[in-house]
């Protein structure tokens, strides 16, 4: 199940590009919405980076107690 989480945790960087370039197509022509977008962006970056931290801090307290 690990491996699949893995490959998951991804899925939230190709969100945020998305939401990153779709705002930068907007920027121009509707600036609020490309705000929304760029913010989008940056908090699901953050959410990568959380989820990444607390998996592998999860692996090594599972592999602590298997030994």
């Amino acid at each position: 199940m690990n491996k699949i989480w893995k490959f998951f945790q991804y899925g939230y960087l190709l969100v945020a590009v998305i939401c990153l370039i779709e705002g930068l197509i907007r920027w121009n022509s509707e600036r609020e919405r490309a705000y929304i977008f760029i913010g989008f962006s940056i908090f699901i970056t953050l959410v990568f980076f959380f989820k990444r931290h607390f998996r592998k801090k999860v692996e090594i307290r599972n592999s602590k107690n298997k030994t």
